[in-house]
């Protein structure tokens, strides 16, 4: 695979600005919050700058493309870092927190999670054209009617790597439905690349891979396969999850670790987190660590799988973040998301940096 586009952006980005200097070797516990970080020169740099609400980065190829949640617009990323607009997907909702959100790429087509009047829905879109000059073709609806509000909307995307389409949905603010086996809000859904239901889906006809979720944001998968996935909190405690198919992990009846989830049929977290110091959206999973963007936290979290307890802060000292992601080339991204009406921005917000793995 041909990695040039990539290593430019690396150069490029390695002779530009620092944005924050950070130690990646202070540790913490889950619920204690970060340890203060001492400069190094291995601080993250500037991808890209200037953007404004981001949400989601994906790659078709070397070319990253990324969703701006308020206007709906598809950007492409340059070698220079600048952007240009692929594409608009119409009809966005952008009121409270819905609007653009996640992002994913299968055999050159865009699969798209937005807001629209009339609920969540996922579309997907053929890329055509090269890099520098890609466009959408029309969209097709891949799946409609996820039930929307102006807070919990989910809106992750994935593909896993059985090749099938996740999709993560919130409970809309109406926690109710998180437990509700026929309502497609608060679960994590699985279906074919056309949006039909896989006939090993837990339940039949089904699309719900997982419930009793109040809002995922964030879902990767290790080597092995496993599949981990962030999950916002109330006021108690924020989660990392290992997800099993038709597991249900508690919300609204369990917020966390409970002695009695066990008893109820309930699935506890592997980690939990206080939502002040954390608030997690984007995961990504790499070389046995879960990776967590932290909004409220401002702050990137790793967790190793051997020992979930003993989590440290890898990045924070450039605000919120919604998105981690992994290049082609192995390298790491965050995303920040200080222009989302919740945030402070600062100039050059809202920012792509690179971040090095620790020990890497």
């Amino acid at each position: 695979m041909d990695t040039a586009p990539a290593a430019s952006r690396r150069a490029m980005a390695r002779a530009g600005a620092v944005v924050c200097l950070l130690a990646l070797t202070g540790c913490s516990d889950a619920a204690d919050g970060p340890d203060e970080a001492s400069p190094t020169a291995n601080g993250p740099r500037e991808v890209a700058t200037g953007l404004q609400a981001p949400w989601s980065v994906a790659f078709t190829g070397e070319t990253a493309l990324v969703s701006t949640r308020d206007d709906g617009q598809v950007l492409e990323l340059l070698e220079d870092g600048s952007t240009r607009v692929v594409g608009t997907v119409e009809g966005v909702d952008a009121a409270g927190e819905g609007g653009l959100l996640g992002l994913a790429v299968d055999d050159d087509q865009l699969y798209t999670y937005s807001t629209s009047a009339e609920g969540n829905r996922i579309q997907r879109f053929a890329l055509v054209g090269e890099p520098g000059s890609l466009a959408l073709q029309d969209p097709e609806v891949v799946l409609e009617g996820i039930p929307s509000g102006g807070i919990h909307n989910g809106g992750r995307l994935a593909f896993g790597p059985d090749g099938m389409l996740y999709a993560t949905t919130g409970d809309g603010g109406e926690s109710s439905v998180a437990q509700e086996p026929e309502s497609l809000g608060g679960k994590i859904l699985r279906m074919t690349p056309d949006g039909e239901v896989p006939q090993d889906n837990p339940v039949e006809g089904s699309l719900v891979w997982s419930l009793g979720h109040r809002n995922v944001q964030g879902i990767g998968w290790a080597e092995d396969g496993t599949m981990y996935a962030s999950e916002f909190g109330q006021s108690t405690w924020d989660e990392l999850n290992r997800i099993e198919p038709g597991a249900n992990y508690g919300w609204p009846e369990v917020e966390g670790t409970s002695d009695e989830s066990g008893d109820e049929g309930f699935t506890d977290p592997i980690a939990q987190f206080e939502p002040a110091e954390s608030s997690p959206s984007g995961i990504a999973v790499v070389d046995g660590q879960v990776f967590m963007a932290g909004l409220r936290g401002e702050s990137l979290r790793a967790v190793p799988l051997d020992d979930p307890g003993a989590s440290r802060v890898v990045l924070e000292g450039v605000g919120r973040l919604r998105d981690v992601v992994t290049t082609p080339d192995g390298g790491l991204w965050a995303v920040t998301n200080n222009t989302d009406g919740r945030g402070s921005p600062r100039d050059g917000d809202d920012r792509i940096v690179e971040v090095d793995l620790p020990g890497g």
